[in-house]
């Protein structure tokens, strides 16, 4: 016995010593043996399939020397022995012939992965609809039908925006590592499994198989594993209540952040680390335009994660596997019924509720709850923020509803009619929070206290009170002060990282002296957003402890942008970071770095002007906008900026006309018109300035400025009755 106990010691050393040695991850048919129901659900699932090496049974396109033709070009689909071959426009526009790498993905649509110098895997943009023949399948297309892209374009197959190595690689595989090298513009990347695979959820398995092999999980936290994920919960329906209630609170976002890693619109920072904070990893989306609609609903492809985090159910503690099976993908059950968890169907599933003939398709709750967008070409997505159908916010904010998207030969109005006749009326339109925020972006800033009320009201979801809080620091104001001192320290790291980004409208000693307590916040986005506020805090001015902390965080700051700096957004956000710092030389290479990666990156362009104007080179500035002007020549933020360098230029013509074609764009806001206003004041005509601010104001009412430099005008040109009126709008006596 006492042999025995040596011998199974000995095992489990080595056992334990081998797993080390091929590091944390263990691979998923490991798990096999243990858990093989799950094995066998995961198996052909979407997440199994993500990616695959190209055989004869993982292709599922028509290689059989198919053409396909787009923008003037014909691409040949082809078999060259056992390689699958295509002959497309490379990046010098010249037809090539490219091996596919791998398959992406199955199904409505497969994409093909081509290898290009440099470490770089791209997704070709003709993809395979791989959907039956009778639904419009078993074709090529393009999956941007609508545009016209060629090699010069970043859009192109060839370009940044088709990676897979930064666009793809996180999301279909398991325990990726880029390891992009900006000096070379290099990857080496690599991956422990191919796939969507058990580590990618639950993280490295070696602890949690150690611990089995011993026959010691029990008591062991989460199984050893860092991140706990088995969140379903109980459930139960109270007394006479028709919606069922968790029996416990969830403890935490860690089953949603989990998925949300990859089921979400966000950027990565840096390392993945199991079980942390979503934010400590991710830079996440908030639900505003030009991602979603005003009020929250799928626009662009935004993954779930900012639809479902504004939901109801959401806050009532539902997790994504109450609804899915965690290892297939699939509904818990088909239909209706997966609803019917929670929802008792003797009053959710029947006409009386739903207003449609039982069987019908108005009659899945789905349709109505969570309608479709149908996302690059041939995928239709639900809008996980299971909202009810709102016709009347069509007819005040131009935002979809659900109805309509069904009864498409009806209008707004008759929905609305038709809700009504069954007696569904709508009490809260003209307070409804979506009409706060399209009120503020259109300048009106008498929705300010509607959005401070959202801010502060602990019983909205944190990512709409996130979203609020930021439209407060657009404008500043008492309301923004009031608001951010109360959340500024909030300990929902959506609320806290947002109300960061909300105070750049105060001068650079007051948010110094607001964000020191939080210089060694435990997640990597709230320290992201300080060290990008306090970019241009003179270090050497600072006490000795609080300049080595904000130092580090400059540092920790760089080298988090630096490992995704293939991105052109990355290398704009460090010019930005460096031009801060008064580093304008590193800031310039960042800039021209971003271009060269997407040579149409109009901030670059605008950023770069500004460095030049700034080193008293007009001239050059001058000639970088005009370059951005020739590539978008209806961009108002270029115009605008031509319009100030003519202006401080004194070619008094082309400033006005430069600042009048901005405005003349403009659409939203009053940036650019009201500035047209100014300039036509100072350039010498006051009448047509004031005819342009009454236009505004006419938008704009109660607008403050305006009122007041209207008032200011109207005394100037001796209009004393109309001065008058504006000063009284305004208060003054």
């Amino acid at each position: 016995m006492h042999y025995k106990n040596l011998l199974s010691a000995l095992l489990l050393s080595l056992f334990t010593a081998s797993l080390a040695a091929a590091g944390d991850f263990v691979g998923s048919e490991t798990c096999t043996g243990c858990h093989a129901e799950q094995h066998t659900l995961w198996t052909g699932s979407d997440h199994d399939l993500a990616m695959q090496e190209a055989t004869a049974e993982t292709v599922l396109g028509d290689f059989d020397d198919a053409t396909f033709s787009y923008n003037g070009i014909t691409s040949r689909f082809f078999r060259s022995g056992d390689k699958f071959m295509v002959r497309t426009d490379g990046e010098d526009g010249k037809l090539q012939d490219f091996e596919v790498a791998y398959v992406f993905g199955h199904y409505p649509l497969q994409q093909y992965l081509l290898p290009l110098s440099r470490g770089r895997l791209q997704a070709l943009s003709i993809a395979w609809d791989s959907r039956p023949a009778a639904e419009g399948g078993q074709r090529w297309y393009h999956l941007y039908p609508d545009e016209t892209i060629d090699a010069s374009d970043p859009l192109h197959w060839t370009g940044p925006y088709q990676n897979w190595n930064t666009r793809c690689a996180e999301c279909h595989s398991t325990d990726l590592q880029k390891n992009y090298d900006l000096a070379s513009r290099s990857f080496t990347t690599r991956y422990e499994e191919i796939d969507v695979a058990c580590e990618a959820c639950h993280g490295p398995g070696r602890k949690h198989l150690a611990l089995a092999a011993q026959d010691a999980l029990a008591g062991v936290a989460d199984g050893g594993f860092a991140v706990h994920l088995k969140q379903r919960g109980e459930w139960h329906f109270p007394e006479d209540g028709a919606i069922a209630q968790r029996t416990a609170p969830l403890e935490s976002r860690a089953q949603v952040d989990a998925c949300g890693r990859c089921h979400s619109r966000r950027g990565t920072l840096g390392d993945y680390h199991y079980g942390a904070d979503l934010l400590d990893t991710h830079r996440l989306a908030l639900p505003v335009p030009p991602l979603y609609y005003v009020d929250g609903q799928v626009l662009d492809e935004d993954y779930v994660y900012g639809s479902f985090a504004q939901s109801k159910m959401h806050q009532a503690g539902v997790v994504c596997s109450n609804c899915h099976e965690p290892h297939s993908g699939q509904l818990r059950a088909p239909g209706n019924a997966v609803c019917a968890q929670c929802h008792k169907p003797a009053v959710y599933d029947t006409p009386e509720h739903h207003f449609h003939a039982a069987g019908s398709t108005g009659a899945e709750c789905a349709n109505c709850h969570m309608p479709e967008t149908t996302y690059m070409g041939v995928d239709p997505r639900r809008d996980h923020s299971l909202r009810v159908p709102r016709p009347d916010l069509s007819l005040v904010l131009g935002v979809p509803n659900a109805c309509n998207q069904c009864h498409l030969d009806r209008d707004p109005d008759w929905a609305l009619a038709a809700l009504r006749d069954k007696g569904v009326v709508f009490r809260d339109t003209a307070r409804h929070p979506a009409r706060a925020f399209a009120q503020l972006a259109a300048g009106d800033g008498r929705a300010l206290p509607v959005l401070a009320s959202i801010a502060m009201d602990s019983s909205a979801a944190p990512i709409w009170r996130a979203s609020a809080m930021e439209a407060l620091g657009e404008v500043g104001g008492r309301e923004a002060m009031q608001s951010m001192s109360q959340l500024l320290y909030s300990d929902d790291s959506i609320i806290r990282a947002s109300t960061v980004r909300s105070i750049q409208f105060l001068n650079l000693q007051q948010q110094l002296q607001l964000l020191t307590p939080l210089l060694e916040d435990p997640v990597l986005t709230v320290r992201m957003d300080i060290a990008s506020n306090l970019a241009a805090v003179p270090l050497e001015q600072l006490p000795a402890e609080q300049g080595q902390k904000l130092r580090k965080l400059f540092t920790e700051y760089e080298s988090v942008l630096k490992k995704d700096a293939d991105m052109p957004s990355n290398l704009m956000q460090l010019g930005v970071f460096y031009a801060s710092r008064g580093q304008a030389k590193e800031a310039e290479n960042m800039y021209r770095a971003a271009l060269e990666l997407n040579p149409q990156m109009i901030g670059a362009y605008l950023n770069l002007a500004d460095l030049e104007r700034a080193r008293g080179q007009d001239d050059a500035a001058r000639l970088l906008l005009l370059d951005a002007l020739a590539i978008t020549p209806d961009n108002g933020s270029v115009l605008h900026s031509l319009g100030l360098l003519e202006t401080r230029a004194g070619d008094r013509a082309a400033a006005l006309d430069y600042l009048g074609r901005a405005a003349a764009l403009e659409t939203t806001g009053m940036r650019h018109r009201f500035v047209y206003a100014i300039a036509l004041h100072d350039l010498g005509e006051p009448r047509k300035a004031i005819a342009e601010l009454e236009k505004l104001l006419k938008q704009f009412p109660g607008n403050a400025q305006l009122i007041q430099v209207l008032a200011a005008y109207s005394e100037e040109i001796g209009d004393s009755e109309r001065a008058r009126r504006y000063q009284q709008m305004s208060g003054v006596r």
